[in-house]
């Protein structure tokens, strides 16, 4: 069963006499209980996006349905429905964690204790703080709250943006495994994140760029349509290698990842040419092997 069903939606921002695209006929499904993830930089639309999902923007064009009510004309329905978790930290930084958790409960005409079964995880770990004002938390501290406050009305479909962008890594991975036991309440999740080894945690992801998904399926369905051998290549000058692998034979494209450049190669190529051919260009100590591509590797092959 299909909890959100959005078809060509469109949303585009005028400034003076230019305009820009920010959501570019963008149609996704999200099924009943399903982690998806939308992977994408700054600016990809993924914020616009997920307003007009939850009803805070009005789409151009194209159409919305979540968990069975139109973002447009159920939009009073659909709002009890949804718990939402900006990427910037909006609860109140001068109310206590308890008195934000409360006020968030009462919203939704419930109390914490009604719903705590749903929190209990998650609240236990700030727990020892809930007198403590919320601007004063961690950002770890803060992002644990923000989610309770976003699920203690206990929503159908849980709408998160960037919400691991500025924490720490061990914050990061402790989120994810919140969501994964949150998805085993048969809670929808749709979140997005810039970062792209977080892909790998969610069922199905759709990668965008530009207003656009570039590809969308489960992790292992995209990384296995990447179809080209992959070279990771390093050398001791490292600053020009990506450029110089640009030019030469057998060479699609390259790019710089990490301590390496990342080669996407034609079928056939020759890697000991490959290494004459680097070494005329002044690189020494080459390193050169075949890798496995990640969803990153895909992201920047299709940008291509």
């Amino acid at each position: 069963m299909q909890t959100i069903l959005a078809t060509d939606l469109v949303k585009k921002f005028t400034t003076g006499k230019s305009e820009t695209i920010a959501v570019n006929q963008i149609s996704l499904q999200v099924d009943e209980g399903e982690l998806f993830g939308v992977i994408g930089p700054d600016g990809a639309g993924k914020t616009t996006l997920f307003r007009i999902l939850i009803s805070l923007l009005l789409p151009d064009s194209g159409s919305a349905v979540v968990d069975g009510s139109d973002v447009v004309s159920d939009f009073r329905t659909l709002r009890k429905k949804i718990g939402y978790m900006p990427g910037r930290f909006s609860l109140y930084p001068d109310l206590t964690v308890e008195e934000n958790l409360t006020f968030f409960a009462t919203i939704f005409n419930t109390s914490i204790s009604e719903n705590y079964h749903l929190i209990k995880d998650i609240y236990v770990q700030i727990e020892p703080f809930r007198k403590r004002k919320a601007g004063k938390l961690s950002g770890g501290m803060k992002q644990k709250l923000a989610l309770c406050c976003a699920l203690i009305h206990k929503p159908v479909v849980l709408v998160l943006d960037e919400p691991t962008t500025g924490v720490d890594a061990v914050s990061r991975v402790e989120f994810w495994e919140m969501l994964r036991a949150l998805k085993s309440q048969n809670i929808t999740i749709l979140v997005s994140t810039p970062y792209m080894d977080e892909a790998s945690r969610c069922d199905k992801i759709a990668l965008m760029q530009e207003g656009q998904f570039l590809t969308s399926g489960s992790p292992s369905e995209i990384i296995s349509s990447f179809n080209a051998p992959l070279l990771a290549v390093r050398s001791n000058k490292m600053s020009r290698l990506a450029g110089d692998l640009n030019e030469a034979p057998g060479v699609k494209n390259s790019y710089a990842f990490g301590e390496y450049a990342h080669a996407v190669m034609d079928d056939g190529y020759n890697n000991d040419f490959l290494q004459q051919f680097l070494a005329a260009k002044g690189h020494r100590d080459l390193t050169i092997r075949t890798i496995e591509p990640d969803i990153e590797d895909c992201f920047l092959k299709l940008m291509q």
